[in-house]
């Protein structure tokens, strides 16, 4: 039997949008704590909050965005919130206050979470059901093509160009994508009839045992993201941070293209529990660099990239298969809501992450403690996905 047709057009352009505006978010990423110490004198625990300020306003979004779009048609809402994604990185260029910047960050946070709900949503809707999680391994592939090379073009820039430059530089990636987007075409949504709002139309109640444990997995990985730049100059990893995205990016990619084919299968709860196992690994590696740097700076140098690798094959192993159980446990006029519960109790531990990996490393000198502290919440998170999650899902799934 010929398998259901994964590559047209609409796939291509919502791919190419999809990688141009992660591009513009990665590019900033590991440059911002930088620039918000240099340019306003901020300390460890204010960068923190302003970084999670973003995510806290993707999460308060998130609920009301799932609504929206399973209610009106999904593509407006699409295009909009895509537009002021990018308009806000020309915003950046002219916050001369913090005060200014942190109100932008809000906008942009908020931008984000409807953008990245509504494009995550779109693309389920544009795939063949037979081949959904290979479909969502490669959308999130052109994600993680980003991660390798934006994080490493913005702290290559941050020694080279002003931050003016490097906020262009993501604006124009921005527009190329809203470009992009525009050019999909989505299928035709059968009108629903409205029922009365109730909690399960912002969120997913049969979802909450995964999304507990999917937000206690994304808090080490909101500290890896933000900070290890700053943990590898504490420490004094000779190996440009930059390589680490990279390395992470290639673990995702590789990891992403096999699990999504092994969900289509079926063995969604095998491949989590996989990749949880390996997080916890990565984790507590990634903790014991520093003492490891007392014995061996060049070892630890290599074994610090290697940790990066793992990093990424266990999240990228674990993605498509999350995605695609909260997918199943909605039924289809739930799209939005399913999707906006999964990117929900992420972003909820990636502003956890965001927020206390600051504080916890300027409390107790070091940021090797929050990673440490992170390393057990993702062996917290696979005992209570094996006991709990994973059953439950097995009970409750659609199909």
């Amino acid at each position: 039997m010929a398998k259901d047709k994964l590559l047209s057009p609409n796939f291509c352009y919502i791919l190419a949008a999809n990688f141009l505006l992660f591009f513009a978010f990665y590019l900033l990423l590991s440059v911002l704590p930088f620039y918000l110490k240099e340019q306003f004198m901020a300390g460890k625990s204010m960068i923190g909050f302003i970084l999670s300020c973003y995510t806290l306003a993707c999460l308060c979004i998130r609920p009301f965005s799932g609504y929206l779009l399973d209610t009106f048609s999904r593509k407006p809402l699409y295009l909009l919130s895509y537009l002021v994604f990018t308009v806000i990185f020309g915003g950046y260029m002219i916050a001369g206050a913090l005060a200014l910047f942190i109100t932008l960050r809000i906008v942009h946070g908020a931008a984000f979470g409807m953008v990245s709900v509504a494009g995550n949503t779109i693309v389920i809707d544009i795939l063949p059901s037979s081949r959904r999680g290979e479909g969502l391994g490669y959308y999130g592939l052109a994600n993680n093509i980003a991660m390798s090379f934006g994080p490493m073009a913005g702290l290559f820039m941050h020694g080279t160009c002003s931050y003016a430059f490097i906020f262009s530089c993501s604006l124009i990636s921005g527009s190329l994508g809203l470009i992009m987007a525009s050019l999909v075409r989505t299928p035709y949504k059968q009108p629903i009839k409205r029922e009365p709002l109730s909690l399960d139309r912002f969120f997913l109640l049969k979802g909450l045992p995964a999304g507990i444990s999917l937000l206690l997995l994304s808090i080490p990985y909101g500290m890896t993201t933000s900070y290890i730049a700053m943990y590898a100059e504490e420490i004094g990893i000779q190996t440009s941070s930059g390589l680490y995205f990279t390395f992470m990016a290639v673990g995702l990619a590789v990891s992403r293209i096999f699990s999504g084919r092994q969900v289509d299968k079926g063995r969604i709860t095998l491949v989590i529990s996989l990749g949880m196992y390996l997080a916890s690994a990565s984790f507590f590696a990634l903790s014991a660099c520093e003492r490891l740097m007392l014995w061996n700076a060049t070892f630890t140098s290599h074994l610090f990239l290697g940790i990066a690798l793992l990093q990424g094959i266990a999240f990228g192993t674990m993605f498509p298969a999350f995605n695609t159980l909260f997918v199943n446990l909605a039924p289809n006029s739930q799209r939005g809501t399913a999707t906006s519960t999964y990117l929900t109790s992420w972003d909820v531990g990636i502003g956890i992450g965001l927020m206390s990996g600051g504080t916890i490393a300027q409390i107790f000198n070091g940021f090797n403690h929050a990673y440490l502290f992170g390393a057990c919440l993702t062996v917290i998170s696979a005992f209570y996905f094996v006991w709990k999650a994973g059953p439950h899902f097995n009970r409750n799934k659609l199909r």
